[in-house]
């Protein structure tokens, strides 16, 4: 077992932001000031080369605390935020950078080092889920959904099928392969957000891996505009959708 140990508590806002520590991976726990001695927790994945409190990490998250009621928590993927980068993340990310200084595809090594770094932070993400169930506002029985774009996909498919407490996921932004036949696997209800114009990702790859979800509930989002434009109403929706299936009800944003 992990240790787990809380390292700062503010609240602002009607939102209660606890920092935490399990073993030597870094965390944020989001939870509503005051409420129900017990409620869902969303677990949220960040996108690449940023970090758990990146402004859209904290919004998405303030927007499900208090519309929803829920905790939300993230963690830093591996070499990123609080963490140390590894001789292999270095490589990686200075690959990536020449490539996109000389106006080459990165998507070819994005999913590679995303796949390595998925294969890091799934057990990470467990033993956080594990930490986090110990609380007795969230408990070992209360349902849990995940929201990770981009590079959050490429770690929660993965993390979603090998995990069989988290029974609804937001996804998107990300290619097919390799994560396809892993999505085959999921059958949980899935949200998906494709950007029709995403200057990395074709939409027919969007698409597909959208398709390769088994899930008998799945709802494909597409807006207009490239890659980091994700409109700011979609985590309106992604919170009506944690409340539907994670028990709830969405009140006007606060």
């Amino acid at each position: 077992m992990e240790s787990f140990d809380f390292t700062a508590d503010t609240s602002a806002n009607g939102v209660r932001e606890r920092d935490f520590t399990v073993g030597d991976v870094p965390g944020v726990l989001w939870s509503p000031a005051s409420g129900p001695e017990r409620a869902p927790l969303v677990l949220l994945g960040h996108g690449g080369g940023t970090h758990k409190k990146w402004p859209a990490m904290t919004g998405r998250a303030q927007r499900i605390v208090t519309g929803c009621g829920f905790h939300v928590a993230c963690i830093d993927a591996p070499g990123h935020g609080d963490r140390p980068r590894t001789a292999h993340d270095e490589r990686e990310i200075a690959v990536m950078r020449r490539a996109m200084s000389e106006g080459e595809p990165v998507g070819p090594i994005v999913v590679r080092y995303n796949a390595h770094l998925a294969e890091r932070a799934v057990p990470e993400w467990q033993a956080a889920l594990d930490a986090l169930q110990r609380l007795p506002e969230i408990g070992a029985e209360g349902p849990v959904g995940y929201y990770g774009l981009n590079m959050g996909t490429a770690i929660g498919v993965p993390l979603v099928a090998a995990d069989l407490r988290i029974t609804a996921a937001v996804f998107g932004l990300f290619w097919p392969d390799p994560l396809a036949e892993t999505a085959r696997r999921i059958t949980i209800p899935v949200e998906f957000h494709l950007q029709w114009d995403d200057e990395h990702i074709p939409r027919e790859s969007g698409l597909a891996l959208f398709d390769a979800f088994a899930s008998k509930e799945k709802t494909l989002h597409a807006n207009a505009g490239s890659h980091k434009e994700v409109p700011r109403f979609e985590a309106d929706s992604a919170a009506r959708f944690f409340a539907r299936h994670l028990g709830g009800a969405v009140t006007a944003a606060a």
